[in-house]
């Protein structure tokens, strides 16, 4: 497996990844409206334009993908996605290692999942992320965010 930038070339094979990934997510809440279901393409490749995108290549095929963007001294990260029949074998771990060298300058790392999307927020403790804050979006939905201070080489 390889881990490398993302181009706009990659644009419609990541959206189709994307919306197979959160398939698992709008069945958990019960919502198919849900924004990385009804992203569409050219507004997935405003985002390649103005962050970084990382896709996990498999045999050729993209397997996973995140993407991040620093914002002061705070790396933002959104979309981690890994192909349904590639999940439990590391990819999101080894793409969110990629971002945090990617962003080494930043002091913090953050990001964000849906309260009741308990495999995220195991990853996410797992790799050091704790929770800091929690927003109701509406009565079926909380969001947790979560937050990761850099490690400093001594």
């Amino acid at each position: 497996m390889e881990i490398l930038k993302a181009g706009l070339e990659d644009a419609a094979e990541i959206l189709e990844l994307q919306y197979r990934s959160y398939q698992s997510e709008a069945e958990i809440y019960n919502d198919y409206s849900i924004q990385p279901l009804t992203q569409s393409l050219n507004e997935l490749k405003e985002e390649l334009k103005r962050q970084l995108v990382l896709k996990a290549v498999v045999s050729g095929k993209i397997v996973g993908s995140v993407r991040a963007y620093q914002e002061n001294q705070v790396c933002k990260i959104g979309k981690l996605i890994v192909h349904p029949d590639h999940q439990n074998a590391g990819i999101g771990t080894m793409l969110l290692h990629a971002i945090e060298q990617q962003f080494g300058s930043c002091r913090r790392y953050e990001l964000f999942t849906g309260e009741k999307s308990l495999k995220n927020l195991y990853l996410y403790a797992k790799l050091g992320f704790k929770p800091y804050k929690k927003a109701e979006i509406d009565r079926h939905l909380t969001i947790i965010y979560l937050e990761k201070e850099r490690k400093y080489e001594s």
